[in-house]
């Protein structure tokens, strides 16, 4: 046998076998990633080696990776049968760490200012991390050479090692076995090991077994050809990345070269898996590099607002760190995630031909979508995919598009146009719909908070803006004819002709303040007042900026009210002949808080309700048979 040779490392490099074992990794289990990696590169180089014809030991050994583990003994064996190596190869590849210059490695460390996991990962320690788990290491290893000896290296961490060529017999490739330290017992444990190789190896290129059970079952369908993948394939894939039960609504397969190479699988769940809105921030994509696991939901590699996609990404050309856990720089990363969000918005508007099949998906993912109103670089194609309800639709689920609503706009209209409300129950009792009512002008339909901030981001479709119907330009619309017969203003056709002027002075006089202006409304046809807000801002808007700076005080806004509604002609009577009558008064105070209450800024609605009572009680003295 030939002599064992003990070596001692060098200052330095006890020093960064320190950094390595205690201080980069930021979870230990990842040394089974990196001993699994490390294992799937040789059996890719002798695998290269048996393509080019060359004269290998074994040739016709299965190209596998074999862990074995004893929980009594506490200990590990990972066995490859890949290229193997020399002693000289252990030396250099094992007994040196980071053998492209430990010195420039330090230099480094020493000039990034920071610790070590801040450097390129192309120094080759990952074998170093089984040092977090392990309390003593015996690597054996023959290299796939004919008739070379096999050597075996063994090593504490501890700052020496010793190695020595073997005599025996040994199959081709390298055998890692670990001493595990006592606190580190749990990964004798197989199914814990199992778990780590699905989590971070399950798409290495060979098979991996766990004590004889093959546990890497699910291949790497990104790197397949998508015209060879069935879609069955696809939804066990789908199910198994993201543990749902049902099949995927659609799948997304991407490969780019260029600018960046990459490849990503990407599927649309079928169901929101943010029922609550507590993982809102738990969305991203699984990134791989080579087909390791690199980073669970990378948030960088797709937008917020797309975060109901889930999928892996898998590419070549990331610069990592020496962990391989945190990305050295963003520059690739974006430039996969323009690619991403381009693909995706692409295959949505594909899918949106299936309008069915499309409104399912916009009942499911829609609020997260309509959080990509602030994506101005993909504005036209987020645009595209927006769906809203309609005042045109018969069917209150059905949903329109900003295409179908430009295709049926009257000839002459200048905008397009929208309205926000709690419920369409709602938002047609709100008096700002009349004239679109009467001139037959359809109004989308806004249920959500944050449609009024999509609007505001998008601001037009093609040639036309899009205008909230509170503040309209009237002048677009007077040209239009009317297509909804007015009885209200038929009944009352001679008040128009009368001066407001009496009545609209009563009327500032009893609101003072509280109002910016009172003035004749063009606007209205059946509801007696409106408040117009006189900055161009809508409710609904207004009273979202109010929750989020806390304020609860009643905005001033300009009061119109309707010449040819029957209680206004009466009012005006009264003010004509009657100004000072506190019913006047009391009917004026009424007219304004039932406009606060529309517009949902009646804080206290017991004054409403007493006035209320009191003009009942007034009117109702009227119509009583005298005794």
């Amino acid at each position: 046998m030939t002599q064992t040779q003990e070596m001692e490392f060098k200052t330095e490099i006890r020093q960064l076998l320190e950094i390595i074992t205690h201080s980069i990794y930021t979870s230990r289990e990842i040394f089974l990633r990196e001993l699994i990696s490390n294992a799937s590169d040789a059996l890719d180089k002798l695998r290269f080696e048996q393509a080019r014809g060359a004269d290998i030991e074994d040739p016709d050994a299965e190209l596998a990776i074999r862990v074995t583990t004893d929980a009594d003994a506490r200990s590990i064996t990972i066995t490859d049968t890949g290229i193997g190596m020399t002693q000289e190869e252990v030396i250099t590849n094992i007994g040196t760490i980071a053998h492209s210059g430990t010195a420039a490695f330090l230099a480094k460390a020493k000039e990034s200012g920071a610790d070590a996991s801040t450097l390129i990962g192309r120094f080759g320690v990952g074998f170093y991390s089984v040092f977090m788990v392990a309390e003593r290491v015996v690597l054996r290893t023959r290299s796939a050479t004919p008739n070379a000896k096999p050597v075996e290296w063994i090593s504490t961490g501890q700052g020496s090692y010793s190695i020595r060529e073997l005599d025996e017999a040994l199959p081709r490739g390298t055998s890692i076995h670990i001493h595990l330290k006592e606190d580190a017992a749990e990964f004798a444990n197989k199914d814990r090991l199992a778990a780590i190789i699905k989590k971070h190896s399950n798409f290495v290129s060979f098979p991996v077994y766990v004590d004889g059970e093959k546990v890497n079952t699910v291949p790497a369908l990104w790197r397949e050809n998508k015209f060879s993948i069935t879609k069955e394939q696809y939804s066990e894939f789908y199910r198994f990345l993201t543990l749902d039960s049902e099949d995927p609504t659609h799948t997304i397969h991407i490969n780019v070269d260029a600018p960046v190479q990459f490849s990503a699988l990407l599927f649309i769940p079928p169901k929101t898996m943010d029922v609550f809105g507590i993982e809102r921030d738990a969305h991203g994509l699984d990134l791989y590099v080579r087909r390791v696991l690199i980073q669970s939901k990378n948030k960088d590699l797709i937008p917020e607002y797309l975060g109901f996609v889930r999928g892996v990404v898998d590419t070549e050309d990331l610069p990592l760190n020496i962990s391989r856990e945190t990305l050295q720089e963003n520059r690739v990363i974006r430039k996969i995630a323009q690619t991403i969000t381009k693909q995706v918005l692409g295959e949505l508007h594909k899918f949106a031909q299936d309008q069915e099949r499309y409104a399912a998906f916009w009942k499911e993912h829609s609020k997260r979508f309509k959080m990509g109103y602030a994506d101005f670089a993909n504005q036209e194609a987020f645009a595209e995919l927006l769906r809203f309800h309609s005042s045109a639709a018969s069917d209150p689920d059905a949903l329109v598009s900003l295409e179908e609503y430009v295709g049926r706009m009257q000839e002459g209209q200048k905008a397009i146009y929208y309205i926000s409300g709690p419920s369409r129950e709602a938002i047609e009792k709100n008096p700002h719909v009349e004239i679109f009512r009467t001139k037959g002008v359809e109004l989308l339909y806004l249920f959500d908070p944050i449609d009024e901030f999509v609007m505001e981001a998008v601001r037009r479709y093609r040639d036309f803006p899009l205008e909230a119907a509170e503040n309209a330009d009237l002048r677009k619309l007077e040209n239009l004819p009317d297509t909804t017969p007015d009885d209200a203003a038929a009944a009352t056709a001679s008040a128009q002709a009368e001066d407001m002027e009496a009545l609209l002075t009563v009327m500032r006089r009893v609101l003072k303040d509280r109002v910016t202006e009172v003035r004749a409304s063009k606007r209205l046809s059946h509801s007696p007042a409106c408040l117009v807000s006189p900055d161009g801002s809508t409710s609904q808007m207004h009273r979202i900026m109010q929750i989020l700076a806390k304020d609860t005080s009643i905005p001033q806004k300009v009061l119109e009210v309707n010449p040819k509604h029957p209680l206004v002609h009466n009012l005006q009577k009264m003010a004509q002949h009657s100004p000072d009558d506190p019913f006047l008064a009391m009917a004026v105070e009424g007219i304004f808080e039932a406009a606060l209450l529309q517009d949902g800024y009646l804080a206290d609605p017991h004054s409403l309700v007493e006035r209320t009572y009191r003009l009942l009680e007034e009117a109702s003295a009227w119509h009583a048979p005298k005794e």
